[in-house]
C-alpha cells in the first residue's frame, strides 16, 4: 500500500478552503480525510486559549500535521484545511512543515483571494472580524512552493475541487 496523497489548501479565512474541502469531499474517487486547523483548535480548553492562545494552538498545528502523515501512511488521502503563518511559536512554519512531510505525498495549494473580498466575505459570515484576513495575511509565510494555486473569487467552490483534483490527479 503507497502513501496517500496530502494536499494543504493555504489561505487566509474567507479565502474559501472549509467550501472548497467540502466540495471535494463530495468525490468518491478521490476520496478524502479532512484534517483542519479549526477542528484541531477546537481540542485545546478555551482557558488555554484564552491564557495563551498560540503556544497552545502551534501545539495542536503541529499535530495535526502528524495526524495527517498517519491517514498517508495508511494509503488514504488527506486534506489540510489550515494557514502558513510565520509566528514565533510555530518559526519557522513552512521549513517545519516541509520536514514533517518529508517524504510523503504532499502538494501545497494557493487558495488566493483578493483581501477586500475576504473582508466581504467575513463581514456577510458575522462568525469573524472583519480585518481578520489582513491581519492573517500580514502573517503568512513567504517563498512558499506551491503546486498549485487556484483564485477563488473567480470560481464557485465546486470549480475549484474540480480544478484542484483534475491538476492534482491526472488520470
Amino acid at each position: 500500500m503507497g502513501k496517500g496523497r496530502i494536499i494543504f489548501l493555504n489561505g487566509v479565512t474567507s479565502s474559501g478552503k472549509t467550501s472548497i474541502v467540502e466540495a471535494m469531499q463530495s468525490y468518491d474517487d478521490p476520496f478524502f480525510y479532512v484534517v483542519a486547523n479549526d477542528l484541531f483548535e477546537n481540542t485545546i480548553g478555551d482557558q488555554h486559549l484564552q491564557a495563551n492562545y498560540w503556544k497552545y494552538l502551534s501545539e495542536a498545528i503541529i499535530m495535526m500535521y502528524h495526524t495527517a502523515k498517519i491517514f498517508s501512511d495508511h494509503g488514504k488521502h488527506v486534506l489540510i484545511d489550515g494557514i502558513l503563518v510565520e509566528r514565533p511559536e510555530l518559526a519557522p512554519h513552512y521549513e517545519k512543515v516541509k520536514a514533517i512531510f518529508k517524504g510523503y505525498p504532499l502538494d501545497i495549494v494557493e487558495l488566493y483571494c483578493p483581501l477586500d473580498i475576504c473582508r466581504q466575505r467575513n463581514i456577510e459570515r458575522g462568525d469573524r472580524r472583519e480585518d481578520q484576513s489582513e491581519e492573517q495575511h500580514r502573517i503568512m509565510a513567504s517563498d512558499i512552493q506551491y503546486t498549485y494555486s487556484v483564485d477563488t473569487s473567480q470560481h464557485a467552490p465546486e470549480e475549484c475541487a474540480e480544478m484542484i483534483i483534475s491538476t492534482l490527479f491526472k488520470k
